[in-house]
């Protein structure tokens, strides 16, 4: 086994599958914890990759967690639209 970061990469899979489901929801509450999750799913590839040498893995996840912010702030454009 490993160093502790090469384990980074099995969460890193799960949040990854989960959140796409959650995004994929009709519920904006879901598809808003399915952008956070995204998040969070970007922060563990990025510390993955960082041990790993992986820097075009750290230059993707940065672009995807920058669409990751701005679904997250579309979504709750939608959401507020959806109670007013």
């Amino acid at each position: 086994m490993g160093d502790w970061p090469d384990l980074l990469q099995w969460p890193a899979m799960v949040v990854t599958v989960g959140a796409g489901v959650l995004v994929s929801s009709a519920h904006a509450q879901r598809r808003k914890l399915g952008f956070i999750s995204f998040l969070l799913s970007n922060a563990l590839w990025i510390a993955w990759g960082w041990h790993d040498g992986a820097y075009a893995l750290i230059a993707l996840q940065l672009c995807l967690c920058a669409t990751n912010v701005r679904g997250l702030l579309k979504n709750d454009d939608v959401e507020g639209k959806q109670r007013g």
